[in-house]
């Protein structure tokens, strides 16, 4: 069993039996005598992808959801859905494009990321924090504007489209941040 003391970012929990992902978490410390700590939490669910704010007394607890993460490869997508290989038991799996939305804008082939499992069933997938993705359009790099803090919009591989500086050009490689899907700057190699 998890309590409102265990509860941080990331953490996965049972709560109204289903799998919830904590995304955000904030506790407060009241003044008054013989009040408790409140636990702010911004929960989604995994499966529906709904997104819920609930407060909790310390001392409140959770189950431990049957789950697990599993590493696996991005094959390909179609227009219903995203394909995976599990690289332990290279079991193909597919998962919705519906319920992919976000995620689809940072996968490219062969890319390894994580499922999350659950009750053996993959329900959703955990991308790295950042990812190196490649310029495919963008306007002609203008020479000497490297010093300036003008942007211009870019578009990437998977047609996710950020703001980068003027000095960035077409075919370059940048890292962008999951969970933001902000530029964050150029790939090394």
């Amino acid at each position: 069993m998890y309590n409102t003391s265990d509860l941080k970012r990331g953490l996965i929990i049972d709560f109204e039996d289903a799998p919830y992902i904590v995304e955000s978490y904030q506790s407060s410390d009241p003044r008054a005598r013989g009040a408790t700590v409140i636990h702010k939490v911004r929960l989604r669910n995994l499966k529906t992808k709904q997104k819920l704010d609930k407060s909790f007394r310390s001392g409140d607890t959770f189950g431990v959801p049957d789950f697990s993460r599993q590493k696996v490869q991005f094959l390909y997508a179609d227009s219903d859905a995203f394909h995976f290989m599990d690289l332990t038991s290279y079991e193909q799996f597919f998962l919705p494009a519906g319920d992919l939305e976000w995620e689809s804008k940072f996968l490219v082939e062969e890319m390894e990321v994580l499922a999350l499992i659950y009750k053996e069933s993959p329900i959703a997938l955990e991308l790295p924090p950042t990812v190196a993705l490649t310029i495919t359009q963008t306007n002609p790099a203008v020479k000497g504007n490297s010093a300036t803090s003008r942007t211009k919009p870019a578009t990437l591989e998977t047609g996710h489209s950020v703001q980068v500086p003027e000095h960035i050009s077409e075919g370059e490689r940048l890292n962008i941040d999951t969970r933001t899907g902000d530029f964050l700057g150029r790939a090394t190699k």
